[in-house]
């Protein structure tokens, strides 16, 4: 065991330093010490939460700890349960949605994330994107356009988007729920928590507070939640839909007639530690928006808007929108869109190389100012850098961050000048 667990030791090092400050890649929050500690104390009774027979005291953990978060949303009746991470979640909600409205489309924005329309061919349903508008939103008056053609049963409202954080104008999606009579479901998994952070863009704030309005939500905890993975969360509004789930097994439950939570889960098997370590992140960083949970999300906004301020500052980037949570993105000045895409790669690995890890990605030129490259109305995407601020620590490591990209871009515009 021991020569063993060496090897894996030594084969782990080849990660990405995704607990330091400067990781501001993808979406990697390390756990809280104490989402950990428990996690590995239900570990070693290591239930399992499908049913009470499994997981006795963690079922109890995990009803609780989701009541927490549909309070946090404005709900005091729901039905809800922890799953294995937002796909499965997402999966859940669509599933309900298309056993209300069989054979009707699901609609999501084409920033959404990708898994709905996989998830709709999953259940046999057909999906739509609709287009965004210059900040990565839905269009409201395309999503209308698709509403009058009287075949749309769900539509899916983003409050965080995967790629660049866009906030979906949920409050504005609800009015029209009122003339078209659809089932709204908002995907949270990544900005859900913000819900609890005044500071974010005004028209975020907004969609957040219309939240409770939906009929069902998705969020991660996982994500912003500080918990390992995997953590995902699905909550209805209206506790009948528990009747889709309904089955008879012989053999999974027998010791109590309370409702087990996996009579109103698709997913059986799950990890009775997830929840004991949710509970007990909850229960020492409560969710209230003057808590010291909020206001770390506040500080990840702030880190983002900082730089942002950079970066919307320096001529040799082109900067499309202050972001709406913690995440932000730009391009390469450069004569050409291949050129400006060539460039992010060049700097995404030189900065790599000083120990800074961005993330990469292939967004539409839309979403920039008119005229950001020559030939930007000739080009459907372009290759840009992105970064998630979503440590706290993050504040504090602004100005380090902006050094070494700096750096790292000032190396790959010299070496691309005397190529060229």
């Amino acid at each position: 065991m021991s020569g063993i667990l060496g090897e894996v030791a030594s084969r782990m090092a080849n990660n990405y330093p995704y607990f330091h400050p400067l990781y501001a890649g993808q979406m990697m929050k390390p756990p809280h010490p104490i989402a950990r500690a428990a996690y590995a104390m239900a570990m070693w009774i290591n239930p399992n939460n499908h049913s009470l027979d499994g997981g006795r005291a963690s079922s109890r953990f995990e009803v609780e700890a989701v009541t927490e978060i549909a309070r946090m949303f404005g709900w005091d009746g729901h039905l809800g349960h922890l799953t294995g991470g937002g796909t499965v979640a997402n999966l859940e909600a669509l599933w309900v949605a298309g056993q209300l409205h069989p054979g009707k489309r699901i609609v999501a924005s084409s920033q959404a994330h990708y898994t709905h329309s996989r998830i709709s061919g999953v259940l046999g349903l057909s999906f739509s994107p609709i287009a965004v508008d210059r900040r990565g939103r839905m269009d409201l008056d395309r999503l209308e356009d698709e509403l009058r053609q009287g075949d749309v049963g769900t539509v899916v409202a983003t409050l965080g988007t995967t790629a660049i954080g866009s906030v979906d104008p949920l409050d504005r999606i609800v009015a029209l729920r009122e003339r078209y009579g659809f089932r709204l479901h908002v995907d949270a998994a990544y900005g859900g928590y913000f819900k609890l952070v005044p500071s974010i863009s005004p028209e975020a704030v907004q969609a957040f507070a219309a939240i409770a309005a939906a009929d069902s939500i998705v969020i991660d905890p996982h994500k912003h939640g500080l918990q390992p993975y995997g953590c995902g969360c699905v909550i209805f509004r209206d506790p009948a839909v528990g009747s889709f789930y309904k089955h008879d097994s012989p053999y999974t439950y027998f010791s109590s007639a309370e409702l087990h939570l996996g009579e109103i889960t698709l997913e059986c098997s799950r990890a009775g530690a997830a929840a004991a370590a949710l509970w007990a992140t909850q229960r020492l960083l409560p969710l209230v928006p003057d808590g010291e949970f909020a206001r770390g999300l506040g500080r990840c906004r702030e880190a983002a808007m900082r730089m942002y301020d950079r970066l919307a500052s320096d001529e040799r980037f082109v900067i499309a929108f202050q972001p709406e949570l913690d995440i932000l993105f730009w391009g390469v000045k450069a004569g050409s869109v291949a050129e400006a895409s060539r460039l992010a790669q060049e700097i995404f690995d030189e900065a790599a190389k000083r120990d800074l890890h961005l993330a990469l990605a292939q967004l539409p030129v839309g979403l920039f100012p008119d005229g950001a490259w020559p030939d930007s109305a000739s080009n459907a995407t372009v290759t840009c850098l992105r970064s998630v601020l979503m440590k706290p620590e993050h504040l504090d490591w602004v100005v380090r961050i902006w050094e070494i990209l700096l750096a790292a871009s000032e190396a790959c515009l010299l070496e691309s000048s005397r190529t060229s």
